[in-house]
Order: C-alpha cells, then structure tokens, then sequence
C-alpha cells in the first residue's frame, strides 16, 4: 500500500520545505503554516520517492522537500494520473489539479546538477477534504469518479525488447490504443518495457494494485522464444484467472491462421484489474481486440461493481 515518506513545509516563499513529519491539511486552503497555502489550484505539491531516488543516485545530495514538495510518497507514480484524479489519506481528500510546471528560474538544485525533477515529475492538488496526515499513513487513490462519464480506464503495456532499447517502433501499442479509445475506452496510460519478466511483474502489480486501470491490455511475449514472459508474469500477479478470454481469442485466431495455437497468452484478475494478453503482431491485436472489445465491458462493470450479474428476464445464461 502506498505510504507517506516526507511531510514538508516551509513558512515562506523561496525558502526549502523541511520535513515536519504531521501537518494539519484544511480544506481550499493546504497545508497549516505552509507558505503556498491559499485559495488556488496548487495548494499542495506532491512527488513520488521512486522519482527523488533516481535524482539521488545520480549523485545529488538532497534532503526531503528540497524539490518544494510537500508530500513524498511511496508507491504511487503521480506524473502518470490525470488532473482530476483523486487520492485519499486517512480523512484528507486531494484532488489533482496541474500536472509538472514551468521552471522560469533554475532552483539551485539544477545549479548544481543541470537538472530538477519537479518541473516534469511533481503534480499539485487542492485539498477537498481537511484532516492530519502524518509519516506512515497509507494513501489510496480513489476511483475514477472523476473520468468523463466514468468511462472505463484501460493500461497498455508493450513487452518488446528491440522496443525498449529503441531499435523498434511500438506499431502494437497504438493499434490498442486507436481501437481503445473508439470503443469508448480512456486511456489511463502505456508502458514500454524489455521481456524481462520480473519487470513485467513489478509493472502489472503497480497498475493494479494503485487501482490505476480497470483494464490492462498486453502486447508481445507471448511466444515460443527463451525471453517471452509475459503469461509468466501475468499468472505470477494473478489472483484469478479467465482462460474463457484467451480461449476465445485463440479459436478467432485460428481462422486466420493455425500458428495461432502456438500463442500461451492468458488471462486474469487482480484486484479489481483484468488484465488481457495480446499477440505481438499489429495485425493480430487488431483481429483480437477488435473480436473482444465490445464483450470485456460487460466483465468490466462487474469487476468494478458498476453492474451486476444478467438478469433472469433476459433469459440468457451469464456464466
């Protein structure tokens, strides 16, 4: 679960934040005692630690709310949600209201190592709800009340080693994407990742497990080759699996082409995420998503408890 690291303020403008450990949070206002409080839409900061570490392992030596930030946090990647998502710590409510921001002064972080992550990485939220929020809590994100007509979300992820290093363009993962979005779907993010399946793994959980998708649909390794993994890594996250979903893509494909039983892609649930596996050809994502799109919303609301099981007065059977 995602936890607080760093609780930080500072009394005046210009000046760094320093870790206080609790803060009182007020609703339209921010943060108690905290200079950038006020009635606008950056009344808090947020960074994720993931990102600070990286920064620190290219040698920069900084302490917590360096960057400006007023929260740190574990487990949660803020620059991939969009602006209206909402998170939740104990009672405190913050509601994501601008993505990064334009650095017209180099701080003196970026004096001193040509760079700084806040500009690009850091999000601000205004505060919906007051409370304390202290090291340690836990925060949730909440669920995607805030999409346009609560549309379902869906994560792509593509696993393709030459498409990781660079030598080959992600064709598969705008073919989901272009298919996606016309069926109705938002596009809550895309990851490009190497074969390597423990990354795969690490990749499904964190999609899932911050409830950042209610659907995750793959592309690539899903074949014969040592370094394809991705049913490995799909089964190894899994809670419950859906072998009808892959069944039914394997016999479409096979009036296509036979070599469609050869594919080992699967199918499961974690969480309240499904999570698909595609081929890797452009040309059969396209034959397969297009067979299934219309089919997984109804799974889809289930899962997420937006629908419930067919009615009896449909007369047909719901397995």
């Amino acid at each position: 679960m995602p936890k607080i690291i760093a609780v930080c303020i500072s009394p005046e403008k210009g000046t760094p934040k320093q870790n206080v450990k609790t803060a009182e949070f007020a609703a339209e206002f921010g943060i108690i005692n905290d200079a950038h409080a006020g009635n606008w839409h950056r009344q808090v900061s947020l960074i994720s630690l993931q990102k600070v570490e990286e920064f620190r392992a290219k040698g920069a030596k900084i302490e917590d709310g360096a960057f400006g930030e007023n929260l740190i946090v574990d487990g949660i990647d803020f620059r991939s949600l969009p602006v209206g998502a909402r998170l939740k710590c104990n009672e405190v409510i913050l509601e994501i209201t601008q993505i990064g921001k334009e650095c017209h002064s180099h701080c003196a972080i970026y004096e001193t190592m040509g760079d700084c992550i806040m500009p690009r990485e850091g999000v601000f939220a205004k505060v919906l709800k007051g409370g304390l929020l202290s090291v340690g809590d836990e925060m949730i994100l909440l669920q995607s009340d805030f999409l346009p007509g609560n549309a379902r979300r869906v994560w792509i992820i593509t696993a393709s080693d030459k498409g990781f290093k660079g030598q080959r363009e992600d064709i598969s993962g705008t073919v989901i994407n272009t298919i996606a979005i016309k069926a109705g779907y938002t596009i809550a993010g895309s990851t490009l990742l190497s074969d390597e399946q423990i990354d795969l793994e690490n990749e499904l959980k964190r999609i899932c497990d911050q409830n950042l998708a209610d659907l995750i649909l793959t592309t690539g390794g899903t074949g014969f080759s040592p370094r394809d993994s991705m049913p490995e890594a799909t089964m190894a996250v899994a809670e419950r699996l859906v072998p009808g979903i892959a069944e039914a893509l394997r016999a479409q494909s096979m009036t296509f082409t036979k070599r469609a039983m050869l594919s080992r892609a699967v199918s499961a649930i974690r969480g309240k995420t499904l999570i698909v596996n595609l081929p890797g050809s452009p040309k059969a994502v396209r034959e397969n998503l297009e067979f299934i799109i219309d089919e997984l919303g109804h799974g889809l609301d289930i899962l997420t408890e937006k629908d419930y099981e067919c009615a009896a007065a449909n007369l047909n059977l719901c397995h």
